[in-house]
């Protein structure tokens, strides 16, 4: 696959709105996207022929969901996002903790993702892809910009620094329940090194409420410190009355694909066929929105 100059300067421009919301260095900023500070400041100034490898340029690309020729997924103001906007600013502002357990496919991952690309000092990381301690320290670390190589004892107490220094930062912790128990642990930690100055929220499904209460009977190390930590409480946005479960779904369904849609004419369809219960009894959520997109070419 070659990569055009349109992509490589597209990436650049998103990259340089994206810098505007972050408040430490540019050699900090950099480091989050795996690039040398000189070279960011070589792209800077519009130099994007050879800089970085072509495996750099997609990887970047795909976290900045920079797309050219393929359907682009656009965003929808759906009662979970402002939701968990709401939540976040709420944490960021007041320096809070919270902890979100709700249905899969309702768009929790695609709304963290973009308000840490629109939210000024707001970092994503996704657990389900460092499951372990040093795996998610590190992840951490290049999250705020930080190196990640070293011994983990040093880039832990960078992390925590650098967090005390930035200014209203908020880490929004994605699939929490993947996290292995001595990661998991990290949490309250990076949480009293930092209590007071940094916002953290937690997300996932019906595995991350299991987790914390089997942790809390069995009266394991750090479940019940941690829950304290977050609002003592599982905040939850989708109705559990099964009425109004399927009113919810059929309201954010319907918001998600009149924006994604290309034949209005469909649209009514298309959220009848989502709102289809499974042999579990479980509606359909924006993924299978999105295949349906793709089935029927809308």
């Amino acid at each position: 696959m070659k990569l055009t100059p349109e992509f490589r300067l597209k990436v650049v421009e998103i990259l340089k709105e994206v810098r505007t919301r972050y408040g430490g260095s540019d050699s900090a900023f950099a480091k989050q996207w795996g690039i040398n500070g000189s070279i960011w400041s070589r792209m800077k100034n519009g130099e994007t022929e050879g800089v970085l490898k072509d495996a750099q340029w997609l990887n970047i690309g795909r976290e900045l969901n920079v797309v050219m020729n393929q359907r682009k997924w656009n965003m929808a103001r759906t009662e979970v996002f402002d939701a968990i906007k709401s939540d976040v600013e709420f944490c960021q502002s007041n320096a809070k903790g919270m902890l979100l357990v709700d249905d899969c496919a309702i768009g929790k991952t695609f709304t963290a993702k973009y308000l840490s690309k629109t939210m000024h000092n707001c970092f994503y990381i996704d657990a389900s892809q460092c499951k372990t301690k040093n795996l998610f320290i590190r992840a951490m670390a290049k999250a705020i910009g930080l190196d990640q190589n070293g011994r983990i004892a040093d880039i832990k107490a960078n992390i925590k620094y650098y967090l005390r220094m930035l200014e209203n930062p908020v880490l929004i912790i994605d699939e929490a329940g993947d996290l292995e128990y001595t990661a998991f642990l990290e949490l309250k930690e990076f949480w009293n090194a930092t209590e007071g100055v940094c916002g953290w929220y937690l997300m996932g499904a019906d595995g991350l409420k299991a987790k914390m209460e089997r942790g809390i009977s069995w009266k394991k190390v750090g479940y019940r410190e941690l829950l304290s930590r977050y609002s003592d409480k599982y905040m939850k946005i989708v109705p559990s009355d099964r009425n109004e479960r399927m009113s919810f779904y059929k309201k954010m369904i319907h918001d998600v694909l009149a924006v994604n849609i290309k034949d209005k004419n469909k649209l009514n369809s298309l959220v009848n066929k989502c709102l289809a219960t499974d042999a579990n009894g479980d509606i359909g959520g924006l993924r299978r929105a999105e295949t349906l997109l793709i089935l029927h070419d809308v």
